[in-house]
């Protein structure tokens, strides 16, 4: 394993990181008093779309796909380290680069799933950064940790298909710029097979039958970056057939697909999160007293800081060492590692924001600085795409089949 970055990599990042100092960081406070202004919270506000303008200019876009046909054709090795840079500031950076969830997993099951009409009608619009997306699979009634629980039908009516159902904290779903659904439910919902139940259709926002109930907080934040969470009702939504991603009951299958290259591109960014937190405490601690001296001469900051940088340089480490296992032997065949980076990673995260949160005092949890609200998204990423047990108990199984 070589993790040293190639020419490539090495000339992208000097790119970004250029991007992320003149256009990105001073964008963020714009882009909250911009919001502040907005007749709707939910509307994008006018310097995030400069940002995308600008970041297509500087070639700076799409860079999460390897489709080259499509994205940047990057390796997951490639894209590890200018993923990690957007992470450190996560709620505006990926936006900017097309390269925020959910688009970019709904962008993937496109590339990878869609017929041809589906890349002509809905792919292409997302790779050009014109329209935003959702993902519809999480519901309410179930444990969706579980997903063959989800208990929306997905019902043949000759040359259309019912969608019924409730889903929430669809992501993406409170943008005005959201004009499609990527919903996961069963069509055969009493299959002997219960991984064969499930499949994907798309969903156009404006369906009769889709009702956007209501937004779904994080830790009380709307999280207007990614366009909201949203409590989301189908009611006999009527779709044609064509409409259908892939095959009947091959809706099991295209969601992991889509999860694994998420979880990694998740670790990533949590990694760039991590070093704004390392940052910002080396600069609070070096720029306040307490009890007569500053508190970088504090020992217990010296064990808080020299901590979060091992773990840092632990969890990237693993996190490329998966991404070059990607890139080898494929996402099934990094499955030990994928589960690895989805465990360990949000949860040192949370724990070194946790620590930047204390060093600021009552600055930490305010809206002065990006720590709690980095916090939440670390923290939320806990359960998202699979909550810690669930990877705990399929990763532990793996081990323990080694010796029974």
């Amino acid at each position: 394993m070589d993790f040293a970055f190639d020419a490539r990599t090495e000339e992208l990042r000097a790119r970004l990181l250029a991007f992320m100092d003149e256009y990105v960081y001073p964008a963020e406070a714009v882009a909250e008093e911009q919001r502040a202004l907005l007749a709707s919270p939910w509307d994008t506000p006018a310097v995030v779309e400069e940002l995308k303008a600008e970041a297509r200019r500087q070639g700076l876009w799409n860079l999460f796909l390897p489709d080259a046909e499509y994205g940047a054709g990057l390796t997951n090795l490639q894209y590890a380290p200018l993923a990690e840079i957007t992470g450190r500031s996560p709620h505006l950076a990926p936006t900017a680069l097309n390269c925020a969830a959910p688009d970019t997993g709904n962008m993937e099951v496109l590339s990878q799933f869609g017929s041809e009409q589906h890349k002509k009608q809905w792919l292409e619009p997302l790779l050009a950064g014109e329209i935003r997306s959702a993902f519809a699979m999480t519901e309410p009634e179930v444990a969706s940790s579980d997903a063959t629980n989800i208990t929306t039908l997905i019902e043949r009516d000759g040359d259309d298909y019912l969608v019924t159902g409730r889903k929430w904290y669809i992501s993406g779903a409170m943008n005005p710029d959201c004009t499609i659904f990527i919903v996961m439910g069963k069509t055969d919902p009493d299959g002997s097979d219960i991984r064969r139940q499930q499949s994907m259709v798309l969903v156009p926002r404006d369906t009769p039958g889709v009702t956007i109930k209501r937004a779904m907080k994080v830790f009380g934040y709307e999280d207007h970056s990614h366009g909201g969470h949203a409590e989301v009702v189908f009611d006999h939504a009527r779709v044609p057939v064509t409409n259908l991603i892939g095959e009947e009951g091959g809706g099991f299958a295209i969601a992991q697909a889509r999860l694994g290259p998420g979880r990694i591109h998740h670790c990533m960014r949590l990694i760039g999160m991590a070093e704004r937190a390392i940052e910002l405490m080396c600069r609070r601690a070096v720029s306040r007293d307490a009890f007569g001296k500053a508190l970088a001469q504090q020992g217990v900051v010296h064990n808080w800081i020299a901590d979060a940088r091992v773990t840092v340089e632990q969890l990237r480490l693993l996190v490329l060492k998966t991404a070059w296992m990607m890139d080898t032997v494929g996402n099934r065949g990094a499955h030990t590692e994928i589960q690895s980076i989805k465990i360990a990673t949000p949860r040192a995260v949370v724990d070194i924001l946790d620590r930047a949160i204390q060093l600021h005092g009552a600055g930490g949890v305010s809206q002065d600085f990006p720590l709690a609200e980095l916090y939440a998204s670390a923290r939320t990423l806990m359960i998202a795409d699979g909550p810690d047990e669930v990877h705990q108990r399929s990763l532990a199984r793996r081990e323990l089949k080694k010796y029974v």
